[in-house]
């Protein structure tokens, strides 16, 4: 739960750091669908890389910590599922949430800063 959290923290603070590049985009012509796309389509894709990334560091280190574990097998097949698939949909949350927030906002003013 607290890797959830701070996973939302995170993308959700990029995605608003890029609320003047996607009020530029909109100023300039693109539409909502797509600069919704674009901003989850790149969080997904950071989110996948660290995804696989920790999949194979956990592999790697459960067999270490197998003496330390108590009635769980190292490679639990739900740990290793179930975590990644319930952080893969909070980084989903967390970039459409505030992506979806940026567009709506009228792109002179979100330039401006304001």
């Amino acid at each position: 739960m607290l890797a959830a959290l701070g996973l939302y923290g995170l993308m959700s603070y990029s995605v608003a750091q890029r609320a003047r590049e996607i009020a530029l985009r909109a100023a300039l012509g693109a539409r909502p669908g797509d600069l919704v796309r674009l901003v989850v389509g790149h969080g997904m894709r950071l989110t996948a890389l660290g995804l696989a990334i920790g999949v194979v560091a956990g592999g790697v280190i459960a067999h270490w910590l197998a003496g330390a574990l108590y009635a769980v097998s190292p490679m639990d097949p739900l740990t290793f599922v179930g975590c990644p698939l319930l952080l893969a949909a909070t980084a989903l949350l967390a970039c459409y949430l505030p992506a979806r927030r940026a567009v709506r906002l009228e792109p002179m003013r979100a330039l401006r800063g304001e």
